[in-house]
């Protein structure tokens, strides 16, 4: 697997040895053990969800705030997304910056996003499929959003001329300054 960090600091981009040739090709997809001894630590994923958008679908930028805080692995299984993640962890010192790479099915790369961060993405292709694993259950009353066009956060999305199609909850989610935030601690 290649590993490749970014400017914040726990997020990584990962990605599998693909085995192929004319017949198709082979990939390990996931490994407790590969994955605990490329972060540093033991994490436990809780939950696998799926989702299938067109071209367009803006969604995020969501969190969860503790006890439910979320550590997510996302990959693209078919199409590309161009995939954001905001650094809302108090103590760090990239708070509040954002971190955006396309991620396309084709070259299988991953990105891990530990608790504390906000994620979305943008759809570049004509649909994507995406799937990521996280580390804590699905919240409803700890779910949060963060406005994806926020000027204070400047995310450089490849919109293309086109306006973004979103959720009626992410239509009106509130600037990193007027959002719940994680407690220091």
């Amino acid at each position: 697997m290649h590993v490749a960090t970014t400017p914040l600091d726990g997020v990584l981009l990962l990605t599998p040895r693909v085995f192929g040739d004319e017949r198709g090709y082979f990939l390990e997809a996931w490994n407790q053990r590969s994955f605990d001894e490329v972060v540093g630590e033991r994490v436990t994923f809780v939950q696998d969800n799926r989702s299938r958008s067109a071209r367009g679908v803006l969604l995020g930028l969501h969190y969860q705030l503790p006890p439910a805080a979320q550590g997510k692995l996302v990959s693209v299984l078919e199409g590309s997304i161009y995939d954001v993640v905001l650094d809302l962890r108090p103590d760090a010192k990239t708070f509040g910056q954002p971190y955006g790479v396309e991620l396309r099915a084709e070259d299988h790369t991953m990105i891990w996003a530990p608790p504390g961060l906000a994620h979305g993405f943008l759809v570049t292709s004509p649909s994507a499929t995406i799937a990521y694993k996280t580390t804590d259950y699905y919240s409803p009353q700890h779910e949060r959003g963060i406005r994806w066009d926020d000027p204070q956060l400047a995310i450089a999305w490849p919109r293309q001329g086109m306006d973004p199609i979103l959720s009626p909850k992410d239509a009106v989610a509130p600037p990193l300054a007027e959002a719940d935030l994680i407690p220091a601690g």
